[in-house]
Formats: structure tokens, C-alpha cells, sequence
């Protein structure tokens, strides 16, 4: 009988009206975000300052830093080594404060009445990756723009900036679904501040982002390893040159799909805490 309920067409459309739904509310959760950043255009602005003070400005202070010996000459000048890496840096930086949206709503009450809702919790989450991710494109798209006018090349073409913007998303959502965790556990602006800035900062520098980790300690090559960003910057960079090598692009940005999947899945879990302490 229960296989049979399971099976019925009831019971697939059912599913699919909650799927549709799902879609719906992740939509409207993104576009909310989205036209709360257009109302403020300088906001936007300003998280295209670092990107453009690290491209340029490390693009000259170190551009001679590609003759230290076993420093990587594939990606040709040092502008073109340290664009993917500035992308990934931004994305990186943008999606580690996404969990302030998430404290905002709860001082404003609005995360309340969103749980009391027939709200999705992984529309919740999928709305704000999504529009984090939207923002990401825009951010990579932008330094790619600088970069190019700057003189930077890049063999890989277009197959490379797609790549390389999917690298960019990634991390994105995998910092981005942290973020909202820790914005849904500690309930407090400063305190997820803190705690990012405690996971960011080290997983910048212990990167190939700005520096090739050949030239590093032992120690930072063995943790790079193991750090998602240096996924990302590892994998678009290999994307964006003249032979790419797939064994280095493809298992980098499938680690960064798989553990994008697990974040996601621990943000969504992260609102049970949140409402059994309210």
C-alpha cells in the first residue's frame, strides 16, 4: 500500500509542486537580496577597491618576484599569475560577511517571521549563495576588465574565464553557507566578524592566491593542500593557461562542489539551533 502511495501520481505531484515551490521562494529570496544591494550602489563599489589595490598594486610592487628560482613561469607576468588569485580573494572576502544579512534580519525581526512561514530553509540558503554567487560573477568579470586593460593575457580564452569564474562561485558558496552557520549560532555582528576574519585571513595567505607556495616553507605547501582556496586559485589558474592541465582543473573543482554540497547542508541544519534558542 505505502509503495503504491509513494509511487501514485499524487504523490509525484506532490513532489513537484514542492520543488516548484522551492524554486519560487529561493527566486524571491534572491531577488530580495539583489534589491537590497542596488539600494545601496556604494556598497558594491567599495568591495571593488581592495581587488583593484591588490591587482594593481601587487601587480608592480612584485612583479619581478616570477625570477625567484622555482616560481612558476606558465602563467607568464606576475599581473597574469596574481589576477585568478585577486578573484578568488574577493570572492573569498565579499561571502564571508554574508552571514550579516542573516543578523540583520533577526535584529529586525524579519528572520522570525521567516521561520514562521511555509519558508524552505534550504530556499533560505539557496536565495543568499545564489545572490552571492550572482555578486561573485559580477566582482570576477570586473577585475578580469582591469586586469586585461592593465595588460594581463590569458591563453585559456574564454573556456578558462568560464572556469574560472565557476571556481570563483564555489568558494563563494562554500564561505558564504559558513558564514550564514556561524551568523545563525552566535547571533551577533562582532562575533561573526571575528570568527571570518579568524578563518579568512589564513586561508588567503596559506594560498597559492598571491604567491606560488613552490617558493613557500614546507609547511605552507603541506596546508595548502588541504585549503579550499588554493582549490580555486590552483584550478583557475591552470584553466586560464595555453595547455590546461586537467588532472589539476577537473578533482580541484569537484573538492570545491562536494564540499560547496557539505556547507550547505551544515547552513541549512545551523537553523534547528537557531530557533531551539529563541
Amino acid at each position: 500500500m505505502s509503495a503504491t502511495l509513494v509511487g501514485s501520481p499524487t504523490s509525484r505531484a506532490v513532489a513537484a509542486s514542492g520543488g516548484r515551490r522551492f524554486l519560487l521562494h529561493s527566486a524571491f529570496l534572491t531577488v530580495r537580496s539583489v534589491r537590497s544591494l542596488l539600494r545601496q550602489p556604494a556598497f558594491a563599489a567599495m568591495t571593488l577597491i581592495q581587488p583593484i589595490i591588490w591587482l594593481l598594486l601587487f601587480g608592480q610592487l612584485f612583479k619581478n618576484v616570477i625570477h625567484v628560482p622555482g616560481f612558476t613561469h606558465a602563467s607568464g607576468s606576475y599581473l597574469e599569475f596574481i589576477t585568478p588569485g585577486v578573484i578568488v580573494m574577493t570572492a573569498l572576502f565579499s561571502s564571508g560577511w554574508a552571514g550579516t544579512v542573516y543578523i540583520e534580519d533577526m535584529d529586525r525581526g524579519v528572520m522570525d517571521r521567516l521561520l514562521a512561514a511555509p519558508v524552505s530553509r534550504g530556499a533560505m540558503i539557496v536565495g543568499t549563495v545564489a545572490y552571492q554567487s550572482l555578486t561573485t560573477i559580477v566582482q570576477t568579470l570586473v577585475v578580469f576588465g582591469i586586469a586585461f586593460t592593465a595588460g594581463a593575457r590569458f591563453d585559456g580564452g574564454a573556456a578558462g574565464v568560464l572556469l574560472t569564474v565557476l571556481a570563483a562561485c564555489l568558494i563563494s558558496i562554500v564561505i558564504a553557507s559558513f558564514s550564514n552557520a556561524v551568523a545563525l549560532l552566535v547571533r551577533q555582528q562582532e562575533a561573526l566578524i571575528g570568527i571570518s576574519q579568524f578563518i579568512v585571513l589564513p586561508l588567503q595567505f596559506l594560498s597559492s592566491s598571491i604567491m606560488d607556495t613552490r617558493v613557500s616553507p614546507r609547511w605552507v605547501r603541506d596546508v595548502a593542500r588541504y585549503n579550499p582556496v588554493d582549490w580555486a586559485s590552483t584550478a583557475s589558474r591552470a584553466a586560464l593557461s595555453a595547455d590546461p592541465d586537467w588532472g589539476v582543473v577537473l578533482p580541484r573543482l569537484g573538492a570545491l562542489l562536494a564540499l560547496a554540497t557539505a556547507m550547505s547542508w551544515l547552513a541549512t541544519r545551523a537553523f534547528r539551533s537557531y530557533q531551539r534558542s529563541i
